[in-house]
Formats: C-alpha cells, sequence, structure tokens
C-alpha cells in the first residue's frame, strides 16, 4: 500500500525498466486542461524530454487502497498488441497534498480528432458521413473490440470521444477501464449529475454497475446510430433518444425509418443490426461476431482491416484441395495468393505434416518457415491455425534435428515474436502453451535471444503457470524445459523473479514425485539457479535433499545425474550447510553411500566422474567433513578414479588432493578406519535415455561454469569437468 507522498510508477508495456523519476509527474509539462471525463481530468501534456504530447486521465481515488486494486486491474492492458488499440504508455499513482488523496493517472496518446468532433461536425453542418469511411473505421473499431472479447477483456467506457483517429482513414479504441474504477458509485453519480452526456453512452445495466461484453455491444450500438442520424438529429435529441431507449426501445423503429426515407446509406443493414445490438437484456443482444458477420459477411461492408476476411464465406473443399496438389513450391505460392483464407492455411499446413523429410527442403527450409509465420500473424486469433503451425514448427524442427544433430536453427525476432503473440491470444489454451513452451526451449538455446525473452515477461508467464496448473504435467515439464533455456549463459535481468523457483519446484517435485522426466527437468533447473547465486541459504537444505532424492529416483539418467551432481557441488562449495546435508544418514542412507552407488552405476562415463569428483573436492575442503568421507570408504574410490583416468590431468590433480585430504585425517585419528579398501563390482550400466528435452541436445559445457549452448546429441564429454575458474580448487 501506498503512503504519504509515495509513489508508484510502472513503465510502458510492462516490459521495461528505466530508472523512475521521484515524482512522475515532473518528467511532463501540462499544456490545457480538456473537458472532464465521467471519472476525472484530462490534461494535455508534453513529455519535457521528447516533446511528445500525451494526454493523462487524473483518476482520484478514496485511498490508497483503491488506486492500487484499479492499478493492478489495468496492468493486463499495458500488454494488448493491436494496430487498433492504443496501449496506455504509462501508469502511475500520485498523492495530492492539497487535498489529501491519491490519484491513478493513465497516460495515453494525443490526438486531436475523435469520432465526437467527426459527428460533431457533421451535425453542424448537417451532412451525412461518407458510408465508404465509416465502414471502414467501422470495420476497425469491431476487429480491435473482438480482440478484446477474445481476451476476456471489456473495454466499459466505449462512446465516440474514447475513438481516437490517428489519420483520416485509421482509428483506433482508447481509455479502456477497470471494473475498480467504473463500479465507484460515488464518483459516478456527482460526475454524472454534472454532465449526463457520458452517462447517455452506457448501458442499461452498466447503470447499476454491471459491466460485461454486452454492455459494450450497446454502447457500440449507441455510437453506429449517432453516426448515421447525426445530418438530422441535433445533439440534445441524440442524447435523449439513447436514454429512451433504455426504457422504450419502440423510439428506435422511427429513427430507423427516419434514416431510411432520408436514404442514409446502408440503411437497410443498419435497420437490421441496431435492434439486435440495442437490447434492454444483455443475454438478447448479438455478440462482436454477430455484429461482424451481420455487416462485413452477410452484408456488403468493406473495410482495410484484414482480420474481417476471417469471416468470409469457405472455399470449396474440392477447389482447396486442387490448389494444394503440387509440390511444396506450388502449395507455398497458394498459401501466400489465399493468405487471408483461413481453411487454405489449414489444409496447406496440414499436408506439409504428412509429407517425407527430404520434399521439406530440411534441415530448416526458410521459405516454408517464413510463410508458416506470416500465417500465424494474419490469423491469430484462429486457434486452430495456430495449433497447426506450431504442430509443423515442431515437426520441422525434429527433422532437421535427426538429419543433422549440428544443424542450428535460426531464432530471429519473427519467430519469437509469432510465439509470444500466441500466448497473448490463447492464453488459457494449454496445448498450445506446451507446444510453444517446447519451441522457445528449443530455439532459445540455439541464440541470444535468452534477455529479450526475459523483457517480454516470458519469466514471470513461465512461473505464473507452474503454479497454476501444477496438476497438468504437460505444462510443468515444458515450462522447466523452457525456464532452463531462459537461464542457460544467458545474463539475468531480475534475479528477484526467480528467488520463488526453488520452493516451486518443489511444489511440482511433490506433485510428481516417481517422475523421471520432472526429476531431469527439475535437476537441470536447480543447477542454473545454483550458478546464478538464486538460491538462497534458507533454501539449501531443501534443495539438497531434493536433488539427492532425484538421483535416488533415477540414477539411470545421465541428464539427471549429471545436472544434480552439479547443483551439489555448487551448493556445497559456498556453504558447509549443505555439506552436512549430503553426508547426513537420513532413511537408512547418506548422500555418500549414494555417491558410490553413482559411480560404481557410471564408472565408464568420464563426465559423470568429473561431476562426482568435483563433489567430492568441496566436500573434502570442509574438516568436520573429512571424518565422515573417511569412514565411508572414499578413500578408495577417488584412488581408483587417480589410477583409472591418468589421461585426465585435473582429474588426477584433484584426485590426488582429495587423497592427501583423508590421508590427512587419517593420520590425526589412527582409530578412523574405512569400511572398505575395495569399490563394489559394479552393477550393469543401464543404457542412456533418449534426449526429450532441450537439455538433452545441448551440451551442457564444462564443469560449474555457464555452458555454451552448442548442438549436439551425446550424452557424455571425452573431456574433462572444470568448474567455471578452471580447476576443482581445495
Amino acid at each position: 500500500m501506498l503512503g504519504a507522498g509515495s509513489v508508484r510508477w510502472l513503465p510502458a508495456r510492462g516490459n521495461r525498466s528505466p530508472r523512475a523519476p521521484r515524482e512522475p509527474m515532473e518528467k511532463y509539462q501540462v499544456l490545457y486542461e480538456l473537458n472532464p471525463g465521467a471519472l476525472g481530468v484530462n490534461l494535455v501534456v508534453e513529455e519535457m524530454e521528447t516533446k511528445v504530447k500525451r494526454v493523462i486521465k487524473q483518476v482520484e481515488c478514496l485511498d490508497d487502497h483503491d488506486a492500487n486494486k484499479a492499478l493492478q486491474e489495468l496492468m493486463p492492458l499495458l500488454k494488448l498488441q493491436h494496430a487498433h488499440i492504443s496501449v496506455y504508455q504509462e501508469l502511475f499513482i500520485t498523492w495530492n497534498s492539497e487535498i489529501s488523496s491519491p490519484f491513478l493517472c493513465l497516460v495515453m496518446e494525443f490526438n486531436k480528432v475523435t469520432f465526437q468532433e467527426v459527428i460533431t461536425d457533421k451535425r453542424e453542418a448537417k451532412e451525412i458521413i461518407d458510408a465508404e469511411w465509416l465502414q471502414n473505421v467501422l470495420g476497425q473499431v469491431l476487429d480491435a473490440l473482438e480482440y478484446l472479447h477474445h481476451l476476456d477483456i471489456i473495454h466499459r467506457n466505449l462512446k465516440p470521444s474514447n475513438i481516437i483517429l490517428v489519420s483520416s482513414d485509421c482509428c483506433k479504441l482508447q481509455d479502456l477501464s477497470s471494473n475498480a474504477l467504473m463500479t465507484n458509485k460515488a464518483k459516478w453519480n456527482i460526475r454524472a449529475e454534472e454532465d449526463p452526456f457520458h452517462k447517455s453512452w452506457m448501458a442499461p445495466e452498466a447503470l447499476s454497475f454491471s459491466f460485461s461484453q454486452k454492455s459494450d455491444i450497446w454502447s457500440l450500438g449507441c455510437i453506429v446510430l449517432d453516426m448515421t442520424s447525426c445530418s438530422f438529429m441535433d445533439g440534445t435529441e441524440a442524447m435523449h433518444l439513447r436514454k429512451s431507449l433504455r426504457e422504450s426501445p419502440g423510439s428506435l423503429k422511427r429513427i430507423l425509418k427516419t434514416m431510411e426515407e432520408k436514404q442514409i446509406p446502408d440503411s437497410e443493414t443498419f435497420r437490421n443490426l441496431l435492434p439486435l445490438m440495442l437490447q434492454l437484456n444483455p443475454s438478447d443482444r448479438i455478440t462482436i461476431k454477430d455484429v461482424v458477420h451481420i455487416t462485413f459477411v452477410s452484408g456488403s461492408f468493406k473495410s482495410s482491416c484484414i482480420s474481417l476476411t476471417l469471416y468470409r464465406q469457405m472455399l470449396p473443399v474440392s477447389i482447396t484441395d486442387m490448389l494444394l496438389a503440387g509440390n511444396v513450391a506450388s502449395i507455398l505460392e497458394a498459401m501466400q495468393n489465399f493468405s487471408s483464407w483461413p481453411e487454405v492455411q489449414l489444409r496447406a499446413m496440414k499436408r506439409f505434416l504428412k509429407m517425407p523429410a527430404d520434399q521439406l527442403g530440411l534441415p530448416w527450409p526458410p521459405e516454408l518457415v517464413e510463410v508458416v509465420l506470416t500465417t500465424m500473424e494474419l490469423h491469430d486469433r484462429v486457434l486452430d491455425i495456430q495449433l497447426c503451425a506450431c504442430s509443423l514448427l515442431l515437426h520441422l524442427l525434429g527433422q532437421a534435428l535427426v538429419l543433422d544433430p549440428e544443424a542450428k536453427v535460426p531464432c530471429n525476432q519473427a519467430i519469437t515474436s509469432s510465439l509470444l503473440r500466441c500466448l497473448r491470444s490463447h492464453p488459457e489454451e494449454e496445448q498450445l502453451l506446451v507446444m510453444v513452451y517446447s519451441l522457445l526451449a528449443i530455439t532459445t538455446t540455439q541464440e541470444s535471444v535468452s534477455e529479450e525473452l526475459q523483457n517480454a515477461g516470458l519469466l514471470d508467464h513461465i512461473l505464473e503457470h507452474l503454479h497454476s496448473s501444477l496438476q497438468s504435467r504437460d505444462v510443468c515439464v515444458s515450462g522447466l524445459g523452457l525456464l532452463w533455456a531462459l537461464l542457460l549463459d544467458a545474463v539475468i535481468v531480475n534475479k528477484g523473479t526467480l528467488e520463488e523457483v526453488p520452493d516451486l519446484i518443489s511444489q511440482v517435485l511433490a506433485t510428481y514425485p516417481a517422475d523421471a522426466e520432472m526429476a531431469e527437468a527439475s535437476c537441470a533447473v536447480f543447477w542454473l539457479l545454483s550458478l546464478l547465486g538464486c538460491i538462497k541459504e534458507q533454501q539449501f537444505e531443501q534443495v539438497v535433499a531434493l536433488l539427492l532424492q532425484s538421483v535416488r529416483l533415477c540414477q539411470d539418467r545421465v541428464l539427471l545425474v549429471n545436472s544434480a551432481y552439479r547443483g551439489l557441488a555448487r551448493l556445497v562449495k559456498v556453504s558447509e550447510l549443505a555439506a552436512f546435508k549430503v553426508v547426513v544418514q537420513e532413511e537408512g542412507s547418506s548422500g555418500l553411500s549414494l555417491i558410490k552407488e553413482t559411480y560404481q552405476l557410471h564408472r565408464d562415463d568420464p563426465e559423470v566422474v568429473e561431476n562426482v569428483g568435483m563433489l567430492l573436492v568441496h566436500l573434502a575442503s570442509y574438516e568436520e567433513i573429512l571424518p565422515e568421507l573417511v569412514s565411508s570408504g572414499m578413500k578408495a574410490l577417488v584412488q581408483e578414479i587417480k589410477e583409472r583416468f591418468t589421461s585426465s590431468q585435473e582429474l588426477v590433480s584433484s584426485a590426488e588432493k582429495v587423497l592427501l585430504r583423508l590421508e590427512a585425517a587419517t593420520s590425526l585419528s589412527p582409530d578412523a578406519g574405512e569400511k572398505t579398501d575395495t569399490p563394489q563390482t559394479p552393477p550393469p550400466q543401464a543404457p542412456a535415455p533418449c534426449p526429450s528435452f532441450p537439455w538433452a541436445t545441448v551440451s551442457l559445457g564444462s564443469g560449474e561454469g555457464s555452458p555454451g549452448p552448442s548442438m549436439r546429441t551425446s550424452h557424455s564429454s571425452q573431456g574433462t569437468n572444470k568448474e567455471a575458474e578452471g580447476q576443482f580448487p581445495l
């Protein structure tokens, strides 16, 4: 909660972190004040640094809690991306000491002309609004509103003055409101009495502070009615008409008849449309998709807005099949020629999914990928197309890596933008979420795009879905895989975000205690978190226990074992508490006995042995741990490592240092002895499992240092596994 004089400031779109001024209003110069809106004062300001004009709506709030609640509701609006929606540039809260009240400030795009000015000018001149222009901008408004409703976002404040004209033939919705602001009864009652004009655009139920998508439909119907009748009705008559419609819908018939008599363009379409939009009962009103269908599908309206072409009639299947009967080049040509026909795009991509690899132009066909990405952008709200496109990209990627494990998949901005757009357009579609996470995880490991994705809010997105979708195994596995890819060899923009991850992974592992794949993904993330210093001291014991538990669960998974021992080594290096957690007896066994089991199972894998050796080096650095190492028989194990890996100078050197530490400890305690001098006969070595995660196809590099993203398929390396500083220090 904000106290007196404090400021909470949020950057535009929520994806940049500039240093906020002490008082956000200080960077703006107030030029003049517009007419007040229903909720507050509107100021035209100039940003002093850029000289760009903005509008700041200042909304007085009851208290800090009220202001913060409204602010949090408006936060998702910063992430909207649509050509015909003006997104808030900035949100912040200031304190007005003169009246001892907080103000929520909403910074918007400034434009002198809105639909209200167009209507007023035509009303004064008694002129009809140009039909072609009206169809075009109406299409833009419908497309923007359909986008909002698709995301379950309600505008709540739709009226002509909130539709700005950024050019003569391009408009944008602005001033979207929140439930907290629009249901402030005291504020609304005061404003409505001061200027009833603002209230006249509201749906009947909205007057009782009940808002839904259908209340937006009513408001849009009022706007269309005003634009089509402004040539023969003055402003006062129009306002009284809008109010009367809430009680006597029959008054609409008279106006529609007048429109027909005065030969208003498209009056027949509006005669069919407006009664359906202006029904008293919200459940009786049509949806935004119905409005589009009546005007742009059944009707003859035309608009420059490409998305409206999605509602046209489908091509006959026979024609589509004929267009897609050729090779890859001819199919791509058909997709480009019929780019606005979703059924053509969908059938074409399904055709590609059935094609053999040698016809697709693998390992990575750039032209095909470019067309698929264009299709995803044009049809971003068609779920079937997004699902099929992601399936095709995964198919291409999988086939490419099978043909050439060393292949590098270009991860350019177009790919990441398309995938992120998927997540925004279909936030609740689990199947799509899993595929997008998988694609981003694989492609991110091949290019330095991690920081860009972090700035786009992807880390928060993953953590949110790991928490909310804990019962969905696929979301958890793919989410952990993408989290690993983002942390790999990356500069972390905000480490504070990662502090909750260890506890979150603990919940995941508790939910899936016997899931080897989940354990492997968790160990990989734990290892990178330990490298980044994102595991707090109070979490050390918990993380060590989870890493040991994961190794016990599936010692045959080489990738899991390597990640777990790297993570253990890192934690033991910085914490004696973590070291004691490894050696202490729990449930009849300790981490030391587990180390011996791991060595016996993977004694022929140099990479595993190096990671085991790294952990032993750090354990041996603690005087209190040495007796445990001696009594558990580690001397014989380390001696064997030294003798078997003579070609590795680092391993030999480290083994010798551990042996010296153990021998010194033995000489100080003559009674101390090892439980065994000979390593146990190793059990049959289990074959390494087939990799199914990005870390299974990306080299983990060497040791505790941040690994490099080079493509390979083997699970082990013949090189040495050094720490970040190049040695195993004692």
